[in-house]
């Protein structure tokens, strides 16, 4: 098994807010972090300069795909960003986030 970060960006604190209480609760993820943020982004031909607020969500790698079908679910974007990258850490704290996408 192995442990990943996934990076969620989202339109407002309160669909942050939305997004990670479903991913915690319902064990996908052990933990979620929100920030707001500034982007600058390409979209639709067009140099966009917003405000966003970005998830950072611990979970374990086998859970990525059912995450990210949670996420798309609930988010309002038509191309949310989802990405993750594997992660190491120490131990008892990696182990944590195995108990607790572990339980039903």
């Amino acid at each position: 098994m192995y442990h990943i970060m996934v990076y969620i960006t989202a339109g407002s604190m309160d669909e942050a807010r939305t997004i990670g209480r479903e991913l915690v609760s319902g064990r996908f993820a052990a933990c979620a972090n929100i920030h707001p943020m500034s982007s600058i982004y390409w979209w639709n031909d067009e140099l966009v300069e917003d405000d966003e607020v970005v998830l950072i969500v611990k979970t374990t790698g086998d859970k990525f795909e059912e995450l990210k079908e949670k996420v798309s679910s609930l988010h309002s974007y038509d191309l949310p960003c989802i990405i993750s990258w594997k992660i190491t850490g120490e131990k008892n704290y990696l182990q944590w986030i195995s108990d607790e996408t572990g339980k039903l």
